[in-house]
């Protein structure tokens, strides 16, 4: 990616400037969003902005809208907030599939097996870690099916990260996914279909890119337990578990 923007293919663009990173639709795409102003928007573009270190403001909205402007960046749309530079973040490509992705594990996950981990709370430090992702198609999307590429999404996060570092993911992570209304449309979007495969595929190349980016050697080595890391959470205890009731 560079100022000018890198073709993403489908008209999808993606630019960082001023630490401000762009997914650009030819217009106005359908997005679903679990981060600042989540949930169901309409907009041309998606944004991953990166936050200083000691951030602290609260009125998130107004935040990001001056960063776009400082970045000259004139088009609305969904923004998720990361610790991590925009030189680490990464794009992967693949059929109908974009993904934008920002690594950082300063504030990992876990989630023990047996139930029985450590909890480490976390500070009241903003993390500077956070793994986001955009997610941009340009298939049709009703909304249930966003809502299924999303699921597909973080799950091909969590075993990507699982993989590459044994967290399930950090205390922060967002996802935005986008869809072009007036695509083909796909119906579904699970593992088995073809923008399921597609997203599973660039969200995994895209992280550990990215993760390699931010995590090589001079700005930080990669934690390798909650307890090494700056703040994180371990789940510990274990639910209570049984059938549900049989109606005969």
């Amino acid at each position: 990616m560079s100022e000018d923007g890198a073709d993403a293919g489908a008209g999808v663009t993606a630019t960082v400037r001023e630490g401000v990173c762009r997914v650009a639709a030819p217009a106005a795409w359908r997005w679903l969003v679990t981060g600042i102003r989540g949930g169901i928007r309409r907009a041309p573009a998606a944004y991953n902005v990166t936050v200083p270190e000691g951030f602290d403001r609260t009125d998130l909205d107004a935040y990001t809208r001056e960063r776009r402007r400082e970045a000259g960046f004139d088009t609305d749309g969904p923004a998720l907030l990361t610790g991590v530079a925009m030189r680490h973040a990464r794009v992967a490509v693949r059929g109908p599939v974009t993904v934008v992705a920002t690594g950082g594990l300063s504030n990992p996950a876990t989630l023990p097996l047996d139930g029985d981990g450590v909890a480490t709370a976390t500070d009241d430090r903003p993390p500077v870690g956070t793994v986001n992702l955009l997610v941009a198609t340009d298939r049709a999307l009703a909304a249930g099916t966003r809502a299924e590429l999303l699921a597909t999404a973080v799950e091909a996060k969590t075993a990507t990260l699982l993989g590459a570092t044994g967290f399930t993911g950090t205390t922060s992570d967002a996802v935005a996914v986008g869809c072009d209304p007036d695509g083909d449309p796909a119906e579904f979007a699970g593992s088995a279909t073809r923008v399921g495969a597609a997203t599973r595929a660039c969200v995994r190349d895209a992280l550990v890119a990215s993760l390699d980016a931010r995590y090589d050697g001079r700005e930080g080595e990669l934690p390798d337990s909650v307890a090494a890391a700056e703040h994180g959470v371990v789940t510990d205890g274990a639910a209570r578990v049984f059938a549900p009731a049989a109606d005969e």
